[in-house]
């Protein structure tokens, strides 16, 4: 059984009709702020794509997909979405978009396979997803810290705006974000596992964007899982450090943990592509469109991840579980306990 945080006097802040518009004026307020900070535009987005296209994200590559057939299309089958992390770097070259330029949109995804339903997991993933045009020169780990503090600085714009909103949520977040790479947490505390290291570093400095995820650490290991054909987690960036991407996390006292809030990084050009593939067993993959695509040169070069939607809200409206701000299928067990403790799911 997942672990499940049920505080005994935990008592929503606000109520489930207030919590509802809550949820809309952070949406709203948050992608308007980030679009213009990162200069995106508002696209629309698939649910799912024909299977085989080599678009979807594989996430770990083990993760199932859910899938059904279409009757007037031969029935060929399609998929649902894991994320759009391919997709957008496809639009951003057949929309005509420029240097300097991006795109951000709703995505919506069934994940099926996930391992931990609990207070920040759902079968149901909804993020905005974003992405914007670089250059060769801007393929470096300055320009990545650069784009992740224009984000944070969003983030606290939108604490405050909440804070304004409703007196009674006091702000968390520090003035400023922290960085530091997988390698240096594996040889601060070499004892425990990620998570628990993202559990410290969280808790001592606040926010930190952790740096280099998916790339083999020096002890052999992976601080976390990522697909070979998006992020770059393979260029050295010194120190004998590797990875051109990571993960925004949050200090969450209600749950006295790590608070994801993003996975974003520079994305793979063709010889990394290549390189990542052959790491992961992966070359197959070449002969999909999308793949042979980028490899004939026909993407552009970007930077891009995820924010999401319902942990934003959860962390801003300061809620217990990712389900008081988003409906989705709970175990009967789950649903009980979250009954009991007064944590309305929606």
């Amino acid at each position: 059984m997942p672990d499940l945080i049920l505080n005994g006097d935990y008592k929503p802040i606000l109520g489930l009709r207030e919590t509802e518009r809550g949820i809309k004026f952070i949406k709203d307020f948050f992608q308007d702020h980030l679009a213009a900070e990162l200069n995106l535009q508002r696209v629309s987005a698939p649910l799912f794509l024909k299977k085989g296209s080599g678009v979807n994200d594989d996430l770990n590559g083990v993760e199932a997909k859910a899938s059904f057939r279409i009757k007037d299309d031969g029935r060929s089958e399609a998929e649902c979405l894991f994320s759009l992390a391919k997709w957008k770097r496809m639009v951003l070259a057949d929309y005509g978009f420029g240097h300097g330029e991006g795109l951000y949109t709703d995505m919506n995804a069934i994940r099926p396979d996930e391992e931990c339903l609990d207070n920040l997991h759902s079968v149901y993933v909804d993020q905005w997803d974003w992405e914007r045009i670089i250059s060769e020169q801007e393929r470096n780990l300055e320009f990545l810290k650069t784009v992740v503090r224009k984000i944070y600085a969003v983030l606290r714009q939108t604490e405050a705006a909440v804070q304004q909103r409703y007196p009674q949520i006091t702000p968390i977040l520090p003035p400023e974000i922290a960085f530091v790479h997988a390698e240096e947490l594996l040889d601060r505390w070499l004892d425990v596992g990620p998570r628990e290291r993202e559990n410290r570093i969280a808790k001592e400095l606040g926010a930190v964007f952790v740096i280099g995820i998916g790339g083999e650490l020096r002890d052999g290991t992976l601080h976390d899982g990522r697909a070979p054909d998006y992020d770059d987690w393979v260029t050295p960036t010194g120190n004998g450090y590797k990875g051109l991407n990571g993960d925004i996390l949050l200090w969450y006292p209600l749950l006295h943990r790590a608070f994801e809030i993003s996975s974003m990084g520079i994305r793979v050009n063709k010889d990394t592509l290549a390189e990542q593939l052959k790491i992961r067993g992966a070359l197959n993959r070449c002969e999909f469109d999308w793949h042979k695509r980028l490899l004939a040169g026909e993407l552009p070069l970007s930077i891009g991840g995820g924010i999401g939607q319902s942990r934003l809200c959860m962390f801003f409206l300061r809620k217990l579980h990712v389900g008081e701000v988003h409906a989705s299928v709970w175990p009967q067990w789950m649903i009980e306990k979250c009954k009991a403790a007064g944590v309305s799911l929606l």
